[in-house]
């Protein structure tokens, strides 16, 4: 089957013919359709990951076809339509994961391939109204918003929300489950452009984070009192700029990062927190039964993701570029056959 293979940190990845793999017990094969990236998969290439393991094939997002089922899978599986969950062994524990968690695409073979050998437990049928390029899009990037946001900050409706660096895959994920869950949503972006995208997805309104008076604008934007502070805010950037998260919060609010793309936290005053009563949550990934969830929501709701651009698996290494340059509004798809 053909692959894209990482052989070398930093070096570019190659489409590849590889051993096409086997069904064992408990496991199936997904001839997969389409793939998605992640931010995840250039650290890798990067060497910016924990544990990598050399070569691989890349890729944690995936959408496609039951073709073969192992020893113990129902037979019911074959041609099902399929997602894969790439948040596996979470463990009993739903507060934090187990010693055996580990993402799908590193350090076992991910989603960048024709065929995918995968445990039986980890597929989810694919939502009837999305392509498998749409389907591919939400795996680890659903599965993260929705723990960031339904279960660690416990958003309600009618939550005033605030979404960070609008753009990603994942935060446009936050954008569209609490717009669709009945939040008033504002977002932040060094880009007006995509500040503008936001809108047309729901987003109240928002305010460019390059601004050094960007907190004291979107204050003012939403209410210009304290009517106008956020009760949920979900951020992927960390470093000095969270501390003005801390300022645009309500008393009691929830603040949850699920990234660092900026640095370390910096310049907090402690006693804006305590005096406030905040909330500061950190989360990633989540579990099998927030996986679940997250699909029935998105199947009740009809959310579609957000597809910055379709490539062929060929032009994996040009999108590996893109995503790393920042500059995409959604997700990137491989398309696959």
């Amino acid at each position: 089957m053909k692959a894209v293979v990482l052989q070398e940190i930093n070096q570019t990845v190659s489409i590849q013919e590889v051993e096409t793999p086997q069904a064992g017990a408990g496991e199936v094969i997904v001839q997969l359709k389409a793939a998605a990236l992640n931010h995840r998969d250039v650290f890798v290439q990067q060497g910016k990951y924990p544990g990598i393991k050399l070569p691989v094939i890349l890729g944690s997002d995936g959408a496609g076809i039951v073709l073969e089922v192992g020893e113990g899978v129902s037979e019911e599986w074959l041609g099902k339509e399929v997602i894969v969950n790439p948040s596996q062994n979470w463990g009993a524990d739903d507060r934090f994961y187990s010693k055996n968690f580990k993402i799908l695409g590193m350090p076992d073979n991910g989603t960048f391939a024709e065929y995918l050998k995968v445990e039986a437990k980890y597929l989810t049928p694919k939502p009837s109204h999305l392509s498998f390029e749409a389907a591919a899009a939400l795996p680890l990037g659903g599965v993260t918003a929705w723990r960031a946001l339904m279960s660690r900050a416990a958003m309600k409706a009618g939550d005033r929300v605030l979404v960070t660096g609008i753009g990603g895959g994942v935060a446009l994920l936050v954008l569209q489950f609490a717009v669709a869950a009945g939040a008033e949503v504002w977002v932040t972006s060094g880009s007006d452009e995509k500040i503008a995208k936001a809108v047309e997805l729901g987003a109240k309104g928002g305010v460019n984070y390059k601004d050094p008076n960007w907190a004291k604008n979107l204050i003012a934007a939403t209410g210009g009192d304290r009517s106008g502070y956020f009760e949920v805010i979900i951020d992927s950037a960390g470093g000095p700029g969270f501390a003005k998260l801390i300022d645009v919060a309500t008393a009691g609010a929830s603040i949850c990062f699920f990234g660092g793309t900026t640095g370390n936290i910096t310049d907090i005053i402690p006693g804006k927190v305590f005096f406030k009563q905040l909330n500061i949550y950190g989360s990633t990934m989540g579990t099998e039964a927030e996986f679940a969830d997250m699909v029935r929501f998105i199947e009740e709701k009809q959310i579609q993701p957000v597809i910055d651009e379709i490539v062929p698996l060929e032009d994996a290494e040009a999108a590996l570029r893109r995503m790393d340059s920042g500059t995409q509004f959604g997700k990137i798809v491989l398309k696959i056959g």
